[in-house]
């Protein structure tokens, strides 16, 4: 056998087979302009998500792209702009359905403005929060929305990108989205007041601010109504495990109370779950209130009482706010207090009698 024997001819594929051919090249915004029969600036205008662009023209310029497998360079389109067309949205708690309907309102305006969302959680964690918000700077989005979110490192993040918060009002120089939570423990607790409950109790949320403002409107709602001395706050947090062991503490106590005020409809669920295993009829032997209104809520077999938050308008609102702070950086910041309501269900009745 010679030297050579055996051994594949030069520039040969694996087994004798032929090597690849060159790539092709990747098409480009002309190729698609051309195809669609349209201007580049057109077909720029429709990869950026405009709106200023008619419905049959955006669609001869998608047909063309998927044709020809065209994918916009978002790196070089950004350096171009000077912007990425990326909102960084981080949650509290991706658990909670009250953040994921915010968020789907969220999105939605946000998509009318050609603009993408990207998703964090900060799990109520303060360094979770501060790598998500570190982690999105990085990516160069064009602005954050902080769902009951307050990192350490806001006043850094919001001299860097426009930021809103939403449901933290404590906190100054970026613009905000609010619930009125005083009012909507006023109107939990008057809503069982007059059912003839007394010895209502409520379920403390997590740190923030949102769970201070409902504590302080619970304990202002049961001293209006002469009940100062029945007040009970029994720690807790946002979670639906959190609702059901402070409300099982609740509901074993010799003078259990006859009610009880969730911090939200996760927390209400387990207090629903607590009083169901130690035997307990709801409404019949406890009333329970959450707060949100979430799809949770409104399922037939919970049917629970809850504070209505419009959080889908309040994801629009949040996504305006954000948007006008892109466009005019140096405005005054504002705060936007929405109105909530009481939605009443099978989870309140009256008190029962001794």
């Amino acid at each position: 056998m010679s030297a050579r024997e055996g051994v594949p001819a030069a520039g040969s594929g694996r087994g004798g087979e032929s090597p690849p051919g060159p790539a092709t090249p990747k098409p480009t915004i002309r190729n698609v302009a051309e195809r669609a029969g349209v201007s580049k600036s057109l077909v720029s205008l429709v990869m950026r998500g405009s709106p200023h662009v008619s419905e049959r023209r955006r669609q001869a310029v998608l047909k063309a792209a998927r044709e020809l497998g065209y994918r916009p360079n978002a790196v070089a389109r950004s350096l171009v702009e000077g912007r990425t067309r990326l909102i960084g949205a981080i949650v509290a708690d991706l658990h909670n359905p009250f953040f994921a309907e915010f968020l789907d309102g969220l999105q939605e305006s946000l998509h009318g403005e050609g603009l993408r969302m990207l998703v964090g959680s900060g799990r109520w964690d303060p360094l979770f929060e501060a790598e998500a918000v570190e982690a999105f700077l990085e990516m160069r989005v064009d602005g954050l929305v902080l769902l009951s979110v307050v990192p350490d490192s806001l006043k850094e993040a919001a001299a860097s990108v426009p930021v809103v918060v939403v449901g933290e009002r404590d906190v100054a120089g970026v613009d905000i989205v609010v619930d009125d939570d005083e009012l909507g423990a006023s109107l939990a607790v008057d809503h069982l007041v007059r059912l003839g409950h007394r010895r209502i109790a409520h379920i403390e949320g997590a740190r923030s601010t949102t769970a201070r403002y409902r504590r302080t409107g619970y304990e202002s709602a049961m001293r209006k109504h002469g009940l100062a001395d029945q007040v009970v706050v029994e720690p807790g947090d946002f979670t639906e495990e959190g609702g059901y062991r402070a409300a099982r503490s609740l509901l074993t106590r010799p003078d259990r109370p006859t009610a009880i005020f969730a911090p939200n409809d996760l927390v209400a669920t387990g207090a629903l779950s607590a009083a169901d295993e130690l035997g307990l009829r709801v409404p019949a032997d406890v009333s329970i209130v959450g707060y949100d209104n979430t799809h949770l809520a409104a399922i037939r077999h919970i049917s629970l009482t809850s504070v209505d938050q419009p959080r889908r308008d309040m994801g629009r609102v949040a996504a305006e706010l954000l948007c006008a702070r892109i466009e005019d950086p140096l405005r005054e910041p504002r705060q936007n207090l929405v109105v909530p309501h009481l939605v009443v269900r099978s989870t309140t009745g009256p008190a029962p009698t001794p």
